[in-house]
């Protein structure tokens, strides 16, 4: 049962329908998980705080740098330094204080992850690299847990949502394999800050759906965002029946 203090902080998305006294509570009973705290992660975890996730656990082993700024909006000049999951968790606390926190400076091994996830709703995938996407995705098919991935290079970015609990689901495997994945990085190729902004909001606004269940989620659709046109490209996904990961696992 919501106090009063918590129907007037939240009295705004109450309002809406699709989220209502009901979906605000799923929110505030809700666990999210979000693995990297970068250009993605920061906006995500700002707007789930904001927007009531009871229980948020946040991963980066990483620590503020100086070109983080430009694009990563949790941190300021006076975090250069300090683990960036240590700076958001103050920057998330401030702006909503009734939240739990959880911080992981660690890189998890595959088990560790599994054993996190397993307590989650959600997670968000907002890593840089093929190999943490790959384990994020093996351990959300293994344990059920619906996956938001997002990613950006240079002006464009995608999003789509990986959610076992759908009938012939597809997972991030289906999408891309090991050996055809090209590893780009903001350090080497760019990338405008917005751009990324844009598809960690959308990724905020992708788990609360899944957590409320109102809408229709992008599972089984990958977004296409080119920042330079200002177009959106929406591609049906399917899931792969050799698929090494989740073609011998039956949706939860």
């Amino acid at each position: 049962m919501m106090n009063d203090d918590q129907l007037l902080r939240y009295s705004r998305q109450i309002m809406l329908h699709q989220v209502d006294i009901d979906g605000q509570e799923k929110l505030l009973d809700s666990h999210v998980l979000i693995v990297g705290m970068g250009g993605l992660g920061c906006p995500a975890a700002i707007y789930l705080a904001a927007a009531g996730i009871g229980q948020l656990t946040i991963v980066d082993p990483d620590v503020v740098d100086q070109t983080n700024l430009q694009r990563q909006i949790a941190f300021s000049t006076d975090d250069i330094g300090q683990f960036k999951v240590h700076a958001a968790a103050a920057r998330i606390s401030a702006i909503n204080p009734g939240i739990q926190m959880n911080t992981v400076t660690a890189k998890l091994s595959e088990a560790e992850l599994m054993e996190i996830m397993t307590a989650c709703d959600v997670v968000l995938d907002c890593t840089d690299n093929f190999d943490s996407r790959f384990s994020i995705n093996r351990c959300s098919v293994k344990t059920g847990v619906p996956l938001v991935s997002g990613a950006a290079i240079r002006l464009n970015g995608q999003l789509t949502v990986f959610d076992r609990w759908q009938e012939k689901a597809p997972c991030y495997r289906c999408l891309y394999s090991e050996q055809a994945a090209e590893e780009l990085t903001c350090s080497e190729s760019g990338i405008l800050g917005p751009v990324v902004g844009t598809i960690g909001t959308m990724q905020a606004l992708e788990t609360i759906k899944l957590i409320t269940g109102f809408g229709e989620s992008l599972s089984g659709r990958l977004l296409m965002f080119d920042a330079q046109t200002l177009q959106w490209q929406s591609l049906k996904l399917e899931a792969d029946p050799e698929c090494p990961v989740c073609s011998g696992e039956e949706a939860v």
